[in-house]
This record gives structure tokens, sequence and C-alpha cells, in this order.
């Protein structure tokens, strides 16, 4: 039920007072027991009466004892006390309130008071400042904390056009080094109009330490190249004037310093990781210090040169469901540092490969890391290599050396055989029974204990062998005291183990066999008579008995020797031979004849011998000759007389087979001969030695055309002549055909002078047919003008004593010289014979002490060649 009061026009007009007070518009509605349905709008927020505002009073008369809702869960509303404080609400909006009352005084009612709280955007700080890597400042930490906090549901306004705001986020480093201005605005809502604030940002540059780049080292790298290392150069875009500090290396001088030396690092602290920080100060306080880390990192290089390796350990199938598996890593010559490791391995099958990676420790030198049975999954040979060993947290500087370390490890198979085939083949009385094992199995190539038992006419238990297999095919004897007894035989494997892999199966194969009977010849007989070493020699044999066909096996003793010799022979009536051939006879000598076995060929058995002996001598054969390669000079006429060796033991054949000898007169030619030595006393000879006989012939040699004419002008030596012929050897000139001087090359050749050239090979040592050569000295070439002197004087200071016409004779050798006076006495003829004039009057009637007197006088050559005219001339004889 609703009850309306009215009021006296004075009292409504000091609650429209009241309502005033607190900015509220008040919804009259009709009176119930929980209250009137009610609004209010709030929009001063910032107002202290705000946070006070009794919702009771806004039901009108109600019922105490009700229950109030905050229905949008404004968070605002104290739900017992009925007081709302707008200032906590966070968002301007509209919310509703509902009082409850539930059946109290048998009242059953509600009411709801609907609040609007205005826009309300807050109080800024008037300075605020970012530092540029602040990259999500928020700008609502830009209020002043003062004062009451900026409502949200708001929006940010980028006054400046950063593109650098995401919502109320700021990304300093977008927006850059300056001052921003940005304004938040929370809308109108109702009646209460809309609210914005104003905030200015100062972004001031952070400090710069740049970007790190980190030095990675093996320690076998050429350290000495960082000796002065500047750690400057591992830094990029950092600001300058920053300090530099380390922690344990104290490479660094100063705060300023920045100079390192690596090798000194290594070699003081070995390997490891050093650390050099480079610190910069902000330019405000905003900003913190900034660092940028340049870490020095220093491995050291894992050496397994000689390490080993074993996975432990090898089964047999059967074992595979709970098989366990360790691999063992025992470093080599180089210690490994003990620590933790990732091992990278490989698991190599058959059909597969696997690769895997453990971490495990090494401790004192030695790795021990588990394999997971699943890799081995079926009976294979798998070979498990290690790959790659690195220590945990290494940066990989260096790269380890590995080498080869591997492993195989066998899952082996159990012998299957009871699908094989035995093969037994009958066996005579008193000997061992082969057992051949072939066909379907699965055997490897090794050696196997085979169990079995034995039954017919000889029996026995649970006997072992060992059973050798190759390629699939295996054997192995049954002893012959096991079958001592003839007839029908039958053997069981009963189990089969590898001796190798130790991996064992059972058996039930079988096979049945017979034992033969022996036969028996107790009135043998040998005969051999003695030969000449290398002859075969036959063997007689007799009292065979009714034997049609035997092997016999025998051996030879003594001076000649040869083992499990066999022969098949045919019988008639008892008697047989064959012979033994010459190549076991080579030694001279007494040597035994003994059978060691002779078989029935009927049926593969061998006879019990008692008397199988016979000696018998071998004539020595006198030695090969030892001969030697002969050669002679084709002109010599050597004979068989003259090779060696000779005397009348010795034979010579011109073939290796000829049976004519050869006699001593017989002349030689470049060819094979042959020589034996005989025994007159045994017949005995030897084998014949080959003699290669080479006659060795120089051809003469051969004078090119005109090779013997020369020009007396260039004084030709013997070594001229000897280039103008062709020859295969060297030749040597003399001064007659037979028994002449030898001539040295370096001899003046002469006019009309015969020489006689031979060649002579330095590797035959012979001398070819002789080549006789006649020089002449005129071949030469007419010049345009000879020299003629125009004087001399034949005084006897041995100085120009004579008129002569130089080289004249060489080229005019038929030429005339005439000599005048001024009054045309002749005084002197000459030729090539008389070349020179000696100033006396020879040849002139008119005469004055011999001696021609000083003065002019004339002269007249006759060229006597090539229709050359004369030529006349003067010459001045002075005294």
């Amino acid at each position: 039920m609703n009850l309306k009061i009215l009021l006296p026009s004075k009292q409504l007009f000091l609650l429209f007072l009241y309502i005033l007070v607190f900015f509220f518009s008040v919804t009259k509605t009709n009176a119930q027991c929980a209250g009137k349905d009610n609004s209010i709008t709030v929009c001063d927020i910032p107002n202290p009466s705000s946070k006070s505002i009794n919702l009771f009073n806004l039901l009108g008369a109600h019922t105490n004892g009700g229950i109030w809702k905050d229905n949008l869960k404004s968070g605002g509303l104290n739900l017992f006390t009925g007081i709302l404080n707008a200032q906590v609400i966070r968002s301007s909006g509209v919310y509703t309130y509902t009082y409850t009352i539930d059946n109290v005084s048998g009242c059953k009612d509600s009411a709801t008071i609907s609040v609007t709280i205005g826009a309300y955007s807050g109080i800024t700080s008037p300075n605020v400042s970012v530092c540029s890597d602040n990259l999500n400042f928020n700008l609502f930490h830009a209020f002043d904390g003062n004062y009451l906090n900026p409502q949200s549901g708001g929006k940010w306004i980028d006054n400046n056009n950063t593109n650098a705001l995401t919502g109320n986020l700021l990304n300093a480093e977008i927006a850059g080094v300056g001052s921003y201005s940005f304004t938040y605005t929370v809308p109108a809502i109702g009646t209460c109009p809309a609210q914005s604030s104003n905030t200015y940002v100062t972004i001031y540059p952070a400090p710069n330490p740049g970007i790190a780049a980190n030095l990675l080292l093996c320690n076998t790298d050429n350290l000495a190249l960082y000796s002065n290392l500047n750690l400057k150069d591992k830094l990029t875009g950092e600001d300058p004037n920053g300090t530099w500090a380390e922690s344990s290396t104290n490479e660094l001088s100063s705060r300023f310093d920045s100079i390192v030396d690596v090798q000194h690092i290594y070699n003081t602290f070995g390997a490891g990781v050093y650390n050099f920080s480079y610190s910069v100060l902000p330019t405000n306080p905003i900003c913190d210090i900034k660092t940028s880390v340049v870490s020095i990192i220093i491995e050291e290089l894992l050496d397994f040169t000689g390490a080993n390796f074993v996975i432990n350990s090898d089964i047999c199938e059967n074992e595979i469901g709970t098989a366990t598996y360790k691999a063992v890593l025992n470093q080599g010559t180089k210690k490994i540092p003990n620590g933790s490791y990732y091992v990278t391995y490989e698991i190599a099958g058959i059909s597969s490969t696997v690769t895997n990676t453990s971490v495990a420790d090494f401790s004192n030198g030695v790795l021990v890391f588990d394999i997971n049975r699943i890799y081995f999954p079926q009976v294979d040979n798998y070979t498990v290599s290690i790959k790659k060993v690195v220590k945990t947290g290494s940066f990989g500087a260096c790269n380890n050396i590995i080498g080869t370390i591997s492993d195989v490890l066998h899952v082996y198979p159990l012998p299957r055989i009871n699908n094989a085939t035995l093969a037994i083949d009958p066996v005579c009385k008193g000997f061992g029974a082969t057992v051949k094992i072939s066909g379907d199995t699965n055997l490897t190539d090794g050696n196997y204990s085979v169990v079995y038992d034995l039954s017919g006419s000889n029996s026995a238990v649970a006997q072992r062998t060992v059973c050798a297999v190759t390629n699939g095919f295996g054997s192995f004897i049954i002893p012959a005291n096991l079958i001592p007894k003839v007839g029908d035989c039958k053997i069981l494997n009963t189990n089969i183990t590898n001796l190798t892999t130790g991996c064992t199966n059972t058996s039930n194969l079988s096979k049945a066999f017979v034992i033969k009977p022996l036969p028996e010849v107790p009135n043998l007989t040998l005969d051999i008579k003695d030969v000449c070493q290398n002859q075969p020699i036959s063997v007689v044999l007799a009292g065979l008995g009714t034997l049609t066909n035997v092997t016999l096996n025998y051996n030879l003793t003594g001076s000649n020797s040869g083992t499990n010799q066999t022969v098949t022979i045919a019988v008639d009536k008892g008697n047989a031979n064959f012979t033994i051939p010459a190549v076991f006879l080579a030694n001279a000598g007494i040597t035994s004849f003994v059978i060691n076995d002779l078989i029935d060929n009927a049926n593969g058995c061998g006879a019990m011998i008692s008397n199988g002996t016979k000696s018998f001598t071998i004539n020595p054969n006198p030695n090969v000759p030892i001969v030697s390669n002969l050669n002679f000079c084709k002109n010599e006429n050597k004979t068989v007389a003259n090779l060696l060796p000779n005397g009348s033991k010795f034979q010579w054949f011109d073939s290796l087979t000829s049976t004519t000898i050869l006699g001593n007169s017989t002349l030689l030619a470049s060819k094979n001969y042959y020589v034996k030595e005989v025994n007159a006393t045994t017949g005995c000879e030897s084998g014949r030695a080959v003699v290669n006989v080479t006659l060795n012939e120089v051809q003469p040699p051969i004078l090119i055309q005109d090779g013997q004419n020369f020009c007396g002008l260039d004084k030709p030596t013997l070594q001229s002549l000897t280039a103008n012929t062709l020859t295969n050897g060297t030749i040597t000139w003399f001064d007659a055909a037979a028994n002449g001087a030898k001539l040295p090359s370096t001899e003046l050749l002469k006019e009309g002078y015969t020489y006689y050239g031979f060649d002579f090979s330095n590797t035959t040592n012979c001398y070819s047919n002789v080549l006789a050569v006649t020089v002449s000295l005129t071949n030469c070439i007419l010049p345009n003008k000879l020299f003629i002197p125009d004087g001399f004087s034949p005084n006897g200071d041995t100085v120009n004593e004579t008129f002569k016409i130089p080289n004249i004779e060489f080229l005019f050798p038929d030429y005339s010289l005439e000599i005048y006076n001024r009054y045309g006495n002749l005084m002197y003829t000459g030729n090539k014979n008389k070349p020179n004039w000696d100033g006396k009057n020879s040849d002139s009637k008119i005469a004055i002490d011999g001696f021609a007197p000083n003065g002019i006088y004339f002269y007249i050559i006759n060229y006597n060649k090539d229709n050359k005219s004369p030529e006349q001339g003067r010459l001045y004889l002075n005294r």
C-alpha cells in the first residue's frame, strides 16, 4: 500500500533547498512499505557531499529491516547503512540500487533508486617526466595523487599526433624526446556535462649503452690476434663517455680503460666466460643508468682421439624384451673435464638409422648413459656411433674432435636347425662318420656345440662335439670308436649352441647312415726300379686278389717327399701299375714309397696294409751348366768352339728339343744355342741351358754428297769431315785402311790427302768397314775482290818479308803470278806451289847480286777460273 504524505509549502521549500545543496534532482513516486522508487543525478563528483548520499532519505517513508542490493556492482553503496559514496564509483553512468522488504511486519516490497554519476576527468600534475625507453607509460600516472582519481571509461587524445598513444599507454620511444600534450575526456551523461583534463609530458632521452656483441673463441683459435682488443669495438650505437667495469680479470686499469688482452686472460684464468660491462649515466634522473655487457667466451676444445666406446652388452634374441643397455665412453689420450655433457649418438641397423641425444656426466674420464632397448627391437648388428659430445652450457665455439667412436651391439639369433638337411655318407668300419648340415638354417659362420644320440647297430647318449659352420654349411665327425659295428645306425641332434654368442636352442633333427666292412689284401707286393733324377718312376703292384679298381694314397719319404698323393688304378688279375710323377722325384738319393691307404672303389673302403713300403734310388743329374749370353763382332767369324762352357761332357744344340749335336767348327749365327752336361757313368744328364749369341755388325759411315769438298779458308779439321758423314756410331779416322795411326779430330785437313774412317759402337765395341775420303780444299766462294798487298820489305826483320796474296791458292787453285820490273823484265813467276816472292830476281836473267833493288814493280795475276780476266797492278819493294 502506498502512503501519500502532504507537506506544507514551507516544508516542501526546505526539502527542495536540501536537495539543491547536494545537487540532487528527485522524482517522487507513490509511497509503499519499502519506500518509493526515486532517482538522483550527481554531477559534482569532487564535492565532499557526494561521499555520503543517504539513499534511505530518497525512499521516503519505508519500513526498516530491509536489505539493499547494488544491482550493477558499482561498489559505492554501503549495503548496511544505505550511504552511497559517489567518489568510489570508477565510471560515470546510471546505477540502480534496490531496497527490499521481505516479510517484515507482514510486508513484502521493494523500491529502486536510480543514481546518475556525472563525468569526472581528474586533476593532472603540472609536469610529467618520462624516459624515452618507456614503451608503455600509463598516462593516468600523470594525475595528481593528492586529488580524487579520475573516472575510467574516458578517452585520451594525442594533441600532437605522435602516433605513440594506444589507449592510455604512451610509447615514449616512438614519440621521441620532447614535450607533448594529451587530453583525457570523460563524456557527458544526462544533464552532467563532459569533463576534460590536460596533461603535459616531457620525454627525456634514455642513456644508450649500445648493443653488445659477444666474442666467442675456442682455445685453439689464434688468441694472439686479440691481445689488444678494444671492447668498444664490440658495441654498436653506444653513447660516448660511458664507463667500463669487470668482475675478475683485472684487465682494465681504470673505468675509462677499454683495452683487454684475451691471450693473457686465457693464459691466466683458462677457459670461461668473462664479462665486461659498459654503463652510461642518464641526462635526467627520470631515466635509469643503462648497461651493456660484452662477454668474452673462451671454450676448451674437447679431443676424443683414442677414446674407447663400449655398449654393454650383446644378447640372444630371447632376451630382447628384458635387456638393459649401458653405453660407456672412456676418454682417449686427452683428458676430458668432469661435468655434464650432451652426447649425440647414432644407432644404425640393417633396416633403419636412429639419432638420439642423452645428457650424462663425465667423471674421472668415464661417461656412462643408458640406451633404451626399444632401439634394438630385433636380431641385428647395431652400430652405435658417437657423433657429437658437447658440454652442457657450451656456446659451440669449438668443433670438438670426435673421430670414429663406435661399437657394435649384437642381438644374436637362437640357432635353428630343425628344418635343416643332414647328410652322412656311408662310412667304412674303423673310420669316423662326417655329418653335414645344410639347407634351411639360420646358422652364421662359426663354431657350434652339438649334442646328439646314436641308435641302431651302435648306440650312445648325449655325445657333445663342435660343428664348424661356413657359408651356411656345417660339419662334425662321429668318432670311429662310437661306431665300431657294421650295419645301419641313426643320429639324433638334441641341442645346438653357438659358441661365439652363447645362444642355445633345442633340436630334433635326425639322420640314418651305414657302416661298411673293409676289404683285405694280405699278399700285396711292390716293385720299383732305380732311375735318374726327374724321370718318372713306375710302381708295380701284385697280390691284389679279387679287387678290380682301387684308389691308392701314398707318401714319399727320404731324399724326396710327398704327402697324401692319390692315384686311381685299374686291377687285372690281382696286378696293377702306375707312374709317380717326376715332379715329386727332383732330389737324388734313396726314396721310400709308403702306401697309406688302398681303397676298394667298389665300396669306398680301404684295405688293411701290412707290407706297403718299397725303397729305390734316384741317381743325380748333373747341374744345368752355368752360362751367360755372348756377343761377337760379325766379321770375327766365331764358331761353336768359341761357346762356353766347352769340353767332352758338354753337348751343344741349336734348339731346346734338337737331338743333333753341333760340331765345334759350326759357324755361329745370331740366335739361341742350348747346352747340357752328360754323366758318362750313369747316363744321367742335366737340363739344357740357353745361351743367346749376338753377332754385332756396325754399318760403315756414309759420306754425304760432295762431303769431301771444303774451303781451305775455313781451316777445316777431321771433325769437319765427320760432320759430312752419316753414322750410327762414333766415327774414328786413320791415315791408312789397315794398321794405320788414329788421327785426332782437331787435325787440319790437307789438300788431296786421303783419310780412312771407321764407325765404332761403344755398345758392342765393334768397328765398321772402312770409308776412304780424299779431301779437296778448293770449294770456296769467289770474293768480289782479293786483298793484294801494295808492297813489302824483305830486310830480314821477319816482318813483311815476302809478297804474298792471302788465300789465293784456295780461291783460285790454278792461278799464276808474274812480276816485272819497270823495264818489262820478268823477275818472278808463282803459283799455289810457289806462292811467296822473297824479293829475289829468281826468274830474271838480269841479276844484281840476286836481289831485286828497291823500287816499283808490276804484277800480272792469271786466275784461270770461271773466265775471270787477268789482273794487273804494281807494288813497292823497300829493303
